[in-house]
This record gives C-alpha cells, structure tokens and sequence, in this order.
C-alpha cells in the first residue's frame, strides 16, 4: 500500500504543484487501498503524509507551497493494515536539479543501500549502521543524527532505534540481527552539515546551514535468504534501477 501510493503520486511531481495537493492525493490512495493513515494525528501531526522540501529534513507539513524546478522533495508516507504497519520515505528530483543537489540524494540513496545491504541473520546492529554511516562519511556530507529508523510491525515504532552512526551507547546494546526482524531504516543526509533544528510549528526540521537534504527510508524484513524490502510496489525492484523515480 505505501509502495502503491508512492507510484500514485509520482507523476505529481512536478514544478509548480502545490504540497497539499500531494497530500491529499495521499489520502485518497491510503482510503482507496483500504488503509489507514499511521501519521494523520500522531501526538497531533495535521497531515496524511510529511512532506519536506530543500533544506527541510523531515516531518515537514504540506501546505501552499509550491514545488519549483530543481527542489528536492522528501516524501514520507506510514499506512496500517489488517494490524501491520508499513513505513517508507523517497526522496524526488523536481525538474532539472543541480549536480550539488544530485550528489546529496545520490549519497543518501547508497546510504540505504549499504543499510539494507547488512540487513542479513548473523550481522549485528552495529554492524549494519556502520556500514550507512560509513557511506555518508566518506562523501563529505552531513549526516543527521537527531533522528534514528526504528523496528517497525503492530505499531510503527518499536525497538530496535536504528541511527545512522554507531556511538559508545549502541555499542554496549549491540546484538545479532535474527530471522523475523522488521526494520525501517531511514538515513538523512545534508549537503553541508549535520546540524538541524525544529521550527516553531514544532514538526518541520530544517537544516541550520540551509542547505538541502535528502531522506530515504524502506520497511525491511531480515530473512533467512538475506533483506527483502516490503515497501516495494508492482515492476520494482531492490536495488532499484538506474532511472527509477524516487526510490
């Protein structure tokens, strides 16, 4: 249902579209699909989904803006069913961006990858995190830190936190990754620094350099045939192709 909903409004974006527009089309797709919307009230969130532009980190509110050529766009979209929870973000190119803002999804996006990549029974959660933080490290970017991927399964939080870098905390709560495992693992990444911070409509989260940031997040089950990532829709595939939009 995420997948779908995502392949739903895909074609929306576009230069000039409005962020409720999408929004709206979100709830149309989750009560279409006979599901429920897991952010819509959430400690009192006002929308279907978050949906957070440029220097927008996360949980930003649509609205009157309107998508211009060369926005990155973070679109994160969380719906229930028959008592299950799915969870996923994609971030999309609007028009032509520049290769500065290219770069920052690009690395956001292998981010992922390398997450999902060590989801496998025998790594350990260390073990997975450090190879996302390792990505983003080595590009130079900013890695967020403030805001971690999570188990997810009958609720949509649910332990394991997963940040993206390993700190001496994690390291002594450190286990092995077990066949049945759900993870929604969800790197950030700034085009200058890490640094963020929260406006006052107490959701959106903005860069503090006002640089652009991309978020990427999949729902994924540990498998005893390695990662299989759930929130895919219909002619996806993992790792996604080359020209795929906003996987």
């Amino acid at each position: 249902m995420v997948a779908r909903t995502f392949q739903r409004i895909a074609p929306m974006i576009q230069p000039g579209t409005r962020t409720q527009d999408i929004d709206d089309a979100v709830r149309d797709s989750i009560v279409d699909l006979g599901g429920k919307a897991l952010f819509l009230g959430y400690h009192g969130f006002p929308a279907h989904s978050c949906i957070s532009v440029n220097e927008e980190v996360v949980h930003g509110i649509p609205g009157e803006r309107l998508l211009q050529d060369g926005d990155l766009v973070s679109i994160d979209i969380g719906i229930e069913s028959q008592g299950f929870c799915g969870d996923s973000a994609r971030s999309f190119l609007v028009g032509s961006p520049s290769s500065e803002t290219q770069n920052v999804l690009d690395v956001c996006r292998a981010a992922l990858a390398k997450g999902i990549e060590g989801a496998y029974p025998g790594n350990t959660l260390c073990g997975l995190i450090s190879g996302i933080e390792a990505v983003i490290q080595a590009s130079g970017l900013g890695l967020v830190k403030e805001f971690v991927g999570h188990g997810i399964g009958r609720t949509m939080h649910e332990e394991p936190q997963v940040p993206n870098f390993v700190s001496v905390d994690l390291k002594k709560r450190d286990f092995e990754l077990r066949e049945g495992l759900v993870l929604a693992i969800e790197p950030m990444v700034n085009g200058g620094t890490g640094g963020v911070k929260t406006l006052k409509d107490g959701w959106t989260v903005v860069t503090r350099d006002s640089q652009v940031s991309a978020h990427c997040e999949h729902t994924v089950a540990i498998t005893g045939d390695g990662p299989r990532v759930l929130t895919l829709g219909p002619g996806e595939s993992w790792p996604p192709h080359k020209d795929a939009v906003g996987q």
